[in-house]
């Protein structure tokens, strides 16, 4: 099973009272796709900024930006924005689709429940495309 391989240690750069904001990794981190240490993984650079999850002010009472998703919605964000998937054929940009499947297997992983999890998937399939790179 894809497995993350270090934990996720951010800083708040900006916040707003409702949990909104944006985050600075303070390590990077890899997210492994397949097994624990799978020839092809996702690494996200120290220093990238994210809102975590993108969730609309009105949804936040159910899905906040941050929780159990963290770490997915990071990879998520690298991925739209300039994230590249490395391998034992070099580097490969991944398409929308690719990007937004590794954010519900990651999300499964984290053991974030089944709904939750394909709602999330549901809202970046449906509204992610004029954000990706």
């Amino acid at each position: 099973m894809s497995s993350f391989t270090e934990p996720l240690d951010i800083r708040v750069l900006q916040r707003e009272k409702n949990g909104a904001g944006m985050y600075q990794l303070l390590c990077a981190f890899s997210y492994h796709l397949g097994s624990k240490r799978g020839t092809r993984y996702v690494r996200v650079p120290m220093g990238f900024t994210t809102d975590l999850a993108s969730v609309p002010r009105l949804f936040r009472w159910l899905i906040s930006p941050g929780g159990l998703h963290a770490k997915a919605a990071v990879v998520h964000d690298y991925l739209y924005e300039r994230g590249v998937i490395f391998g034992p054929d070099g580097e490969e940009k991944p398409s929308r689709r690719q990007a937004d499947d590794i954010f519900l297997e990651a999300m499964e992983v984290l053991q974030v429940p089944y709904v939750r999890r394909h709602v999330m998937y549901a809202a970046v399939r449906v509204f992610g495309g004029p954000l990706f790179d």
